[in-house]
């Protein structure tokens, strides 16, 4: 490996600005660009459906120092946008018109909030989606005592709002979801149960299998909703979270293979050009386990892939794939989630009406395949090593609070 060659990341995210950080540590010497469309330093994304709305005084949470670029020699582009490849030249084009050759070139751009048409045409006084800073900014001011609130949308994205949504005194507040349950797509039926109850004792309401039909502005500006089933819904403010879209229009412009996103191979995060890698929210690879391509868009996915992506093209041997991880705060509850969601069975541990507990997912063999841990986060390092080992645990163990799961790694 030359490590002087040129590398040039497009999109300043999570996933883009650990790809420089891994290069550095790794020790490539050579020029890195960063191209970064937001006019700030690259920050964290998580903490905006919570912190950054809870706390008046909150400020970004960096991804890296802001001095961290000038002292790595990093080429660190704010604001500015590629609007072409030439992937035989090796080149990419800013919007400014100046072209950038490239040795290798990651692509992490991203994603964008999926629209939803009906209430996009209401303009953007009274809906709301979250996504970036500014967006976090402008709900703090939206998100008010006795404000009346909808959420149309039952994922993590919607419940965290909800949650921040009566910390902050909204009078109302009603989630939306065209799904049976909250958080179908990446949680275990008892969790979405157990979220539904905790939310509906904080006061939120809850619409299941709910279709917008109609939704308009009312003479004195207050937003007009109505189901396909009938129902109305009269609130101040909408926020919509319907999930995202991956900002693919780049690399399928340059002839790379799209399908959900940008195909990567599960080793070493490399695109169908050997030279182009991609990471983050717009990358998918193919899932042996469920048979089709997914795309993961979660904070550790980004960084997993961005150390790949440094040590593929520092020609390094890559680290053996750890259990998919996440996490989301809802009021006094953090929930952890690793592994497979959709295992066979699930069995408790702890105290669900103390509102600290573990789940844990067994296949039908009886090999622990997931773990949920509801304020019991310390426990979920044990869990990905049980996962990693394809441990078949006796159901009474791991019930059994007396028998501490590091003890089942040993």
């Amino acid at each position: 490996m030359n490590t002087t060659e040129t590398i040039v990341i497009v999109g300043a995210g999570q996933a883009g600005s650990m790809v420089c950080a891994n290069l550095r540590q790794l020790g490539h010497e050579g020029p890195i660009v960063l191209i970064g469309a937001e006019g700030h330093h690259p920050y964290e994304r998580p903490p905006l459906s919570k912190d950054a709305l809870l706390n008046p005084d909150a400020v970004p949470t960096p991804i890296l120092p802001p001095s961290y670029f000038d002292e790595h020699s990093i080429d660190y582009r704010v604001g500015a946008t590629v609007t072409a490849i030439d992937r035989g030249a090796k080149t990419v084009t800013l919007a400014s018109g100046e072209t950038l050759p490239y040795a290798h070139l990651v692509l992490c751009t991203g994603a964008s909030i999926r629209q939803l048409p009906l209430l996009d045409a209401l303009g953007t006084e009274r809906v709301h989606t979250l996504r970036t800073l500014e967006d976090a900014h402008k709900l703090r001011n939206v998100l008010t005592p006795n404000r009346r609130v909808a959420l149309v949308g039952g994922g993590v994205i919607g419940l965290e709002l909800a949650a921040s949504a009566k910390a902050l005194g909204c009078g109302e507040v009603t989630v939306i979801e065209k799904g049976e349950g909250l958080m179908q797509r990446i949680a275990p039926a008892p969790i979405s149960d157990y979220l539904l109850a905790y939310h509906q004792a904080q006061g939120v309401r809850f619409h299941f299998n709910a279709d917008l039909n109609s939704a308009a502005l009312t003479p004195d500006g207050a937003v007009y909703l109505t189901l396909a089933d009938g129902q109305t819904i009269e609130v101040d403010d909408v926020i919509y979270g319907i999930g995202v879209v991956p900002n693919v229009a780049l690399a399928e412009a340059a002839g790379l293979a799209i399908h959900h996103g940008i195909v990567i191979d599960h080793l070493q995060a490399q695109t169908s050009d050997p030279f182009v890698y991609a990471a983050g929210d717009v990358a998918t690879c193919f899932n042996a386990a469920e048979g089709s391509h997914s795309r993961r868009e979660t904070w550790e996915n980004a960084n997993l892939q961005a150390a790949k992506i440094a040590r593929a093209i520092m020609g390094l041997a890559q680290t053996d794939d750890q259990a998919a991880w996440f996490w989301t705060d809802q009021y006094d509850l953090n929930i952890q989630f690793v592994g497979d969601m959709a295992a066979a069975k699930w069995v408790t541990r702890g105290k669900v009406d103390e509102h600290k507990f573990m789940l844990f997912g067994l296949d039908d063999a009886g090999v622990l395949v997931g773990a949920v841990a509801v304020n019991m986060g310390r426990e979920i390092r044990f869990c990905r090593q049980l996962i990693a080992a394809k441990a078949v645990v006796d159901t009474q163990q791991l019930m059994d609070e007396t028998v501490k799961l590091k003890a089942l790694c040993a």
